[in-house]
């Protein structure tokens, strides 16, 4: 289980959030909605340790810890909005690259990324770039490089934002099947359709009231 307790951050004198306590159970998904600018990303950047807060702490399983601890265990996995794809490798490569990177052989990370591109229903685009994808695609390859180094907890941010109805609820299939397979996620969205459609649990900003 991950805890975030009395976490405060402020940008140039202007506070975005406030003694704020996140509670996300292992195995369930946690939805973070509320409007653009009241630090739904902020938060989640603190998670992921790229972003550092003002005041609060962070527990994993009892102990406490760094955002920055847990990515070296391979905790957190991050979907970012934007994908953050690079567009000079093809799309094997972007999955391949932090588990190779991090020690894990070639053989064994291609075999990885070709189980995933295959769940992925994304065989056919393995050696294409980013910039030959549809939206929908880059979403899921980005899922894919996520899950390439199994992370415990995933990571998404505003996961829909650039998909069109049938795209969305392709993205909320899937997330639905990681939580069938024990996966803990924690996805930011304004979106409440479709964190009704994954969550168990909303947690609305930026009073932190739970619905």
């Amino acid at each position: 289980m991950l805890e975030l307790k009395g976490i405060s951050k402020a940008f140039n004198g202007r506070q975005i959030l406030s003694n704020l306590d996140l509670t996300v159970t292992d195995g369930k998904t946690l939805a973070i909605v509320g409007p653009s600018g009241v630090g739904k990303t902020t938060l989640l950047r603190i998670i992921a340790g790229l972003e550092n807060a003002d005041q609060g702490s962070m527990i994993w399983n009892g102990a406490s810890v760094t955002p920055e601890e847990l990515r070296k265990q391979g905790v957190l996995g991050v979907v970012f909005q934007n994908f953050g794809l690079f567009p000079q490798y093809t799309v094997q490569r972007n999955i391949t690259l932090a588990p190779t990177l991090s020690g894990t052989s070639q053989a064994e990370a291609d075999k990885k990324a070709g189980e995933l591109l295959d769940q992925l229903q994304l065989s056919e685009q393995a050696n294409a770039y980013p910039g030959t994808l549809s939206g929908g695609q880059k979403q899921r390859v980005a899922i894919a490089r996520a899950l390439a180094l199994n992370p415990q907890v995933l990571l998404y941010d505003e996961p829909t934002s650039a998909l069109d109805p049938a795209l969305r609820d392709n993205v909320a299939g899937m997330l639905n099947q990681f939580k069938q397979d024990g996966m803990t996620q924690v996805v930011v969205t304004h979106d409440m359709d479709f964190a009704a459609a994954v969550a168990d649990t909303v947690f609305t900003m930026p009073n932190g009231k739970k619905e």
